[in-house]
């Protein structure tokens, strides 16, 4: 008892000193806040560090804590495939913000509606990345919110009930934005980002600590494919095994061994390549003083720090805990190698058949420290809350900031003043909160991929991204069109599209994600209309943003010979790292069904993913340094 009281002290210490240092940059940031471009895009002062770890913060956000252990516990291996989103994250970095960067600094623009629609001259465009921002930021809050509100229900032992857990939450959220915008945001993102990738490492360290040790790790990962009863066609395990390249697959009908097929796989990176292709990261690289930071935290931060976390220790969190009693079946089949410890705690039964299933093991990890060490508990739960608030907190400020300059100040009112437009900043913050607080209290999908539906719908702005950045010979109306063609092939692949009764194949057909399909309407689209609606005048307004990044963002003449190299590594990287190449990893390093052929002492699916983050680091640090992606301009602007 005293162990349980100890526990729910040290929560509220530690929520209280972290909501100490929130407010205390929302007071700073609303005091920095002169005009509208302080308050909005930080008056394009962030500092190298800030970005580096603010924006790490902003792309691995609560779903990285929460969600991501329990789905690599629910599927195995080929949902680890996920954690190379460490890596296609910053992959969209590298392609668009240095570029976003030069044009908003040259130009003068505060949001990516203002960009785009004087790029295409269109209003059209501007109302449509302002639409993007909205479906992307409001479910994505949401699902923060409502993970939060989970966690602190658990811990506090229902002390707080789910809901008004998130809305006691989101109150100091709500606070530090509204009142000190992208400024505030990005120095508590700081923190957040040492939170985050603290918190993950501590409970990998713990769940390995209660298995036992890394032999006993493997050794239950022997086990636990050999007594698996859901195989894929060639008779591997789904915990060690991806089911093939592609499925094809009835409405209604799931795919044998698994959904994460190759092509899944890819496609499902796509959606989260839409993190920093949405037009909140538009804004982030406009808020720097220079493209100083993007390369370190794109390679370094991101792809290289991230992504160790994610392949190491979330892994172990996921898939070890098999081993702690999340999974009924080891624990009545398989005694030798488990250590119930999680058991007694969700009523000795599989965690799956809990209210929340797989949601709930990262809150019964942070549990397993109640009676040894309640300060930690208190602790970890912070780092959880902190990977929570992380990325709404950007999306909140960015889509206030948006909503206020493209339609109420572009339409409303245009000659709104800076203290107008930052009190209006700050309504529209509110209003998103409560409207992602709608959203949370009628959530029911797993938690990741329900933020995979709003981050496919950010990745539907990769081609206008692409128009701006490198190819002026995609015009206004294909990418228009295709922006829209994108976004209802998205909402018509999805689950929403099937429980609005407008689709009858069913989510993901073919186990391509929602984001493939609608990329491929989407880029289909703008190419096609594009060829048939060139308009010279047009073309020429155009050439004056691509004839300046052409004379600042180019590649020098002595390094064109590496573009070829460039190409073939990350389209080679691409096929075989995440994308149907990736079946070679079943097996290459070690038989599935034979733990003593496992090379490296690991499953081969494992070793394959390390092998291929090893390689994904390289090609980021090739694309960002070498080809000067996201290294600064050798000319002064």
């Amino acid at each position: 008892m005293f162990g349980l009281e100890a526990k729910v002290l040290w929560l509220f210490v530690f929520v209280a000193l972290y909501w100490s240092y929130c407010i205390y940059w929302g007071v700073q940031g609303a005091r920095q806040s002169k005009t509208a471009g302080d308050y909005f895009i930080a008056g394009r002062s962030i500092s190298i560090w800030v970005f580096v770890l603010a924006a790490t913060a902003t792309s691995f956000s609560g779903w990285t804590f929460m969600g991501h252990p329990g789905l690599i516990y629910r599927d195995g291996f080929p949902y680890a495939y996920a954690s190379f989103y460490a890596i296609t994250i910053p992959f969209t970095g590298v392609l668009f913000l240095k570029r976003q960067w030069m044009i908003g600094k040259k130009f003068g623009f505060l949001t990516p509606g203002e960009m785009f629609s004087n790029y295409f001259r269109s209003d059209t465009i501007r109302i449509l990345v302002v639409l993007v921002a909205l479906v992307f930021s409001v479910p994505y809050l949401g699902i923060q919110l409502r993970a939060s509100g989970f966690l602190f229900n658990v811990l506090t032992d229902q002390m707080f009930d789910v809901t008004t857990g998130m809305i006691l939450l989101s109150l100091v959220v709500i606070i530090y934005v509204a009142s000190g915008g992208l400024r505030a945001v990005a120095y508590v993102d700081t923190m957040q980002c040492i939170l985050l990738a603290g918190g993950i490492i501590v409970l990998g360290i713990i769940s390995l600590s209660y298995i036992g040790g890394f032999n006993n790790l493997i050794e239950g990962i022997a086990t636990l494919s050999q007594s698996d009863t859901k195989l894929t066609k060639e008779g591997y395990s789904h915990y060690v095994a991806i089911p093939g390249m592609i499925q094809f697959v009835d409405a209604g009908s799931k795919a044998v061994g698994g959904p994460w097929t190759g092509i899944m796989i890819l496609t499902y990176m796509f959606a989260l390549m839409g993190i920093q292709s949405a037009p909140a990261f538009t804004m982030w690289a406009f808020s720097n003083q220079s493209p100083r930071p993007f390369a370190p935290q794109q390679v370094w931060a991101s792809a290289f720090g991230i992504g160790a976390i994610l392949f190491i220790f979330t892994a172990i969190q996921g898939i070890g805990s098999h081993f702690l009693g999340a999974n009924l079946d080891m624990v009545t089949n398989s005694p030798e190698v488990v250590n119930n410890v999680i058991g007694p705690s969700i009523g000795n039964k599989d965690i799956m058949e809990t209210a929340s299933k797989q949601g709930n093991l990262v809150p019964q990890l942070i549990n397993l420290m109640s009676e040894t060490a309640p300060w930690l508990v208190g602790l970890l739960s912070v780092c959880a809350l902190a990977a929570m608030q992380s990325t709404g907190a950007a999306y909140m400020s960015t889509a206030g900031a948006m909503i206020t300059r493209d339609l109420v100040k572009r339409y409303i009112m245009p000659n709104a003043s800076d203290a107008q437009q930052v009190l209006l900043g700050r309504v529209f913050v509110i209003l998103i909160v409560v409207m992602a607080l709608l959203v949370a209290a009628t959530a029911t999908d797993a938690l990741v991929l329900l933020g995979g539906l709003a981050v496919a719908y950010g990745f539907q702005m990769w081609p206008a991204l692409i128009a701006i950045c490198f190819w002026p010979w995609l015009t206004r109306t294909g990418i228009t069109l295709g922006l829209i063609a994108g976004l209802i092939a998205v909402t018509c692949t999805e689950s929403i599209g099937a429980a609005l009764g407008i689709t009858a194949w069913g989510r993901w057909p073919l186990t391509i994600h929602s984001a493939g399909w609608g990329i491929f309407f989407n880029f289909g689209t703008a190419i096609v209309v594009s060829f048939f609606t060139q308009n010279r005048e047009e073309f020429d307004h155009k050439m004056k943003f691509h004839n300046f990044l052409k004379e600042y963002a180019g590649l020098p003449d002595e390094k064109r010979n590496l573009i070829p190299i460039a190409w073939i590594i990350t389209l080679l990287w691409f096929f075989f790292g995440i994308g149907p190449g990736a079946v070679i990893g079943n097996w290459i390093f070690g038989d599935p069904t034979n733990p003593a052929t496992w090379i490296f002492g690991i499953p081969s699916i494992w070793a394959w993913q390390i092998l291929f983050w090893i390689i994904g680091v390289y090609m980021m640090w090739m694309l960002a340094y070498k080809m000067e992606f996201s290294t600064p301009s050798k000319k002064e602007l």
